[in-house]
């Protein structure tokens, strides 16, 4: 599937790419399940996806026509509303496992795309348990900016449910 001569592009994913999209992070959602890592449901609902592909916020890498990874950029995200800045936030960014290695250059991809809009700070955050994958975002050079608590499903935020730590991650970018 994957090519090592052609270097994937980012393109904003289409209305009719949303199975693209949720493939993706089910692949993902069940990698991590398997190693017993709560950070998302163990599937993605149609729902949780299709306002933000509808948005124009939602990108795929895709190399020889094969869909890779996917992400979405907003710029807003009430778990930061008490950081009020310039931002673009990181949401659901899933590499489907043949592409392992690409989320660093996702991220790369994202701050500039960032700073290029003006943004000040590119911001995500993880379950604050998924020890792995917060030192993965310090030695990308993130800043750990506080713990959060949300309720509601994995993946999910304010909804009825138990209560889940947060932890909070930002980049400043260049400008």
């Amino acid at each position: 599937m994957r090519s090592e001569h052609v270097p994937p592009t980012m393109r904003r994913a289409g209305t009719g790419e949303i199975a693209d999209v949720l493939a993706v992070l089910d692949e993902v959602a069940g990698w991590l399940d398997a190693r017993g890592v709560r950070q998302w449901p163990p599937r993605f609902e149609r729902v949780r996806v299709e306002p933000a592909v509808l948005a124009g916020e939602t990108w795929l890498a895709v190399d020889d026509e094969h869909v890779l990874a996917t992400v979405t950029l907003d710029r807003a995200d009430r778990l930061w509303a008490d950081h009020p800045a310039s931002a673009t936030y990181v949401h659901r960014l899933a590499v489907r496992r043949v592409a392992a290695g690409l989320g660093g250059r996702i991220l790369g991809w994202a701050a500039r795309r960032a700073a290029a809009e003006g943004c000040h700070y590119l911001r995500l955050d993880c379950v604050a348990s998924n020890r792995r994958l917060r030192d993965y975002y310090e030695a990308a050079g993130f800043r750990h900016r506080g713990d959060v608590e949300v309720t509601g499903p994995p993946g999910g935020r304010g909804e009825p449910g138990s209560a889940v730590g947060v932890s909070r991650y930002e980049l400043a970018l260049p400008g």
